[in-house]
């Protein structure tokens, strides 16, 4: 008896056409292929390096810039987020004086846009792993290591921020990474000192205080002296310059401004001292 084979016939589906049905299939996986690795979209804020696998590697010289692009297949094209990022960094210390600190930081870091080519080649994506958070914690060391616990309280914690920051920024880069800021976000000692400290900074603040006091009240007893002074002089100069013709000249001037007035009166002409007339009142 002939063995029956079995029907491997599309149902339903004319013989020309099945050929036509695979080849449609092929085409819809190669084209599924092609549009997850040739038609890249960079976004904004971003940037773009390829990598030739069989034609020279990386083009480090080359950036792509947002915007749709068309890459072979057998290209990748790496993408870079170059917009300001933030950060934050919390490590132990020692001072000057050998005490412990707790420090927290805080900062904001970018990619060179134009150079990550080089950064891609020289360090790659995990940059702020790799350079930015190892160069932060070993200049924070070094600077903080130069300074007493007291000096992070006082004016100095802007200079000891931005030293923190150019030994960063110098460092990083030299790996094509840039520093925006770092900041110093919370300081915290060992409770006794931090203590210590707040006591000896109220103090040195109520002796500026009580240093302002006796200023003021010094700088008023001198104004007060230079008032009492000036006006000696000015008297000791008036009464230099009177005589008794001057002082006969005044007070007749004021006995006419007298006699001149409504309110009833007699005047005595000679009778006063020095000559000077006499105004009597009513009275």
């Amino acid at each position: 008896m002939a063995q029956r084979r079995p029907n491997f016939d599309i149902p339903n589906v004319p013989g020309g056409l099945s050929k036509y049905l695979v080849y449609f299939m092929i085409a819809a996986v190669l084209f599924m292929i092609l549009t997850s690795t040739t038609f890249i979209t960079i976004n904004p804020g971003q940037k773009g390096v390829k990598f030739k696998k069989f034609s020279g590697g990386l083009e480090k010289e080359i950036i792509y810039d947002q915007g749709f692009h068309v890459v072979a297949p057998w290209n990748d094209l790496i993408v870079y987020d170059v917009r300001i990022n933030e950060a934050n960094e919390e490590m132990d210390v020692l001072s000057k004086n050998g005490l412990p600190i707790k420090i927290s930081l805080s900062y904001r870091y970018a990619p060179i846009g134009d150079k990550i080519g080089y950064l891609h080649d020289e360090v790659g994506s995990n940059y702020l792993g790799r350079i930015v958070e190892p160069e932060i914690k070993a200049a924070t060391r070094e600077v903080i290591g130069e300074y007493l616990p007291e000096e992070l309280y006082s004016s100095k914690r802007e200079a000891i921020q931005d030293e923190i920051f150019d030994r960063t920024q110098e460092s990083v880069g030299k790996k094509y990474v840039n520093l925006d800021a770092i900041l110093i976000s919370s300081v915290q000692l060992p409770p006794k000192l931090e203590n210590a400290i707040e006591k000896k900074l109220e103090e040195e603040q109520l002796s500026f205080e009580y240093e302002y006091k006796l200023d003021r009240e010094r700088k008023e007893a001198e104004r007060k002296i230079i008032e009492a002074q000036a006006k000696a002089d000015a008297n000791q100069i008036l009464n230099a310059s009177l005589t008794d013709k001057i002082l006969r000249d005044k007070g007749i001037e004021a006995t006419l401004e007298l006699a001149a007035s409504p309110n009833s009166k007699v005047v005595i002409v000679g009778s006063g001292k020095d000559g000077l007339p006499l105004i009597l009142g009513d009275q």
